[in-house]
């Protein structure tokens, strides 16, 4: 069954997106990074022949250089990352689906196709990130996840630990590859160019 790619994006606005970034860069520059960030995984993530869904917060922002019209948009809904994951997964009417942001630089459909091929023989795929939390989640759905994001400290190094907690006990569980997700300084000088983007 054909799966589905969900990206949670926000609208590109300085002060609104990427603020612990921007806190070290400068709110226009993280702002701008974002953008690049944006469009570089829009270009990956349609290079399969997965459906590609763009979930926007908010979602009658405008940005239509940024976000192709011609994807679909659905909205994040109201609540903690989450709470506005499951939200825009159950919109999602079937097959396996699978969840990113826009702030692993790094990724590239490869990575995209590694997880929905893992999604063929397991539950859950998760592509870890290096300060706990991660880049994608990716569910199978052959089987309820009831309590998926309950207790999850977000923004944490606990992050994937809590989430995979969540799960059901007897899920099969596989990891695709580590990457960087930039949300300080830091994490981006281990760009290497892609800083100086």
């Amino acid at each position: 069954m054909r799966g589905t790619i969900i990206i949670f994006l926000k609208a590109p606005i300085a002060g609104k997106v990427k603020t612990r970034l921007g806190a070290d860069i400068g709110l226009g520059r993280a702002s701008a990074l974002f953008r690049i960030m944006t469009r570089r995984t829009i270009k990956e993530a349609r290079k399969g022949d997965w459906r590609c869904v763009l979930a926007i917060d908010p979602l009658n922002a405008g940005f239509r250089n940024l976000w192709p019209p011609s994807l679909r948009r659905i909205g994040q809904g109201h609540g903690n990352l989450g709470q506005r994951m499951k939200h825009a997964m159950d919109q999602i009417a079937d097959g396996p689906v699978i969840v990113i942001g826009a702030d692993a630089p790094d990724m590239r459909a490869r990575h995209v196709k590694a997880a929905f091929k893992a999604l063929r023989g397991c539950d859950a795929v998760f592509g870890p990130a290096e300060d706990g939390g991660y880049w994608l989640i990716g569910l199978s759905r052959r089987r309820a996840a009831p309590r998926l994001f309950d207790g999850v400290r977000w923004s944490t190094a606990h992050a994937l630990e809590d989430t995979i907690k969540s799960l059901p006990q007897n899920f099969e569980i596989v990891q695709i590859d580590q990457l960087t997700d930039v949300d300080t300084k830091r994490d981006l000088a281990s760009m290497g160019p892609f800083s100086k983007a």
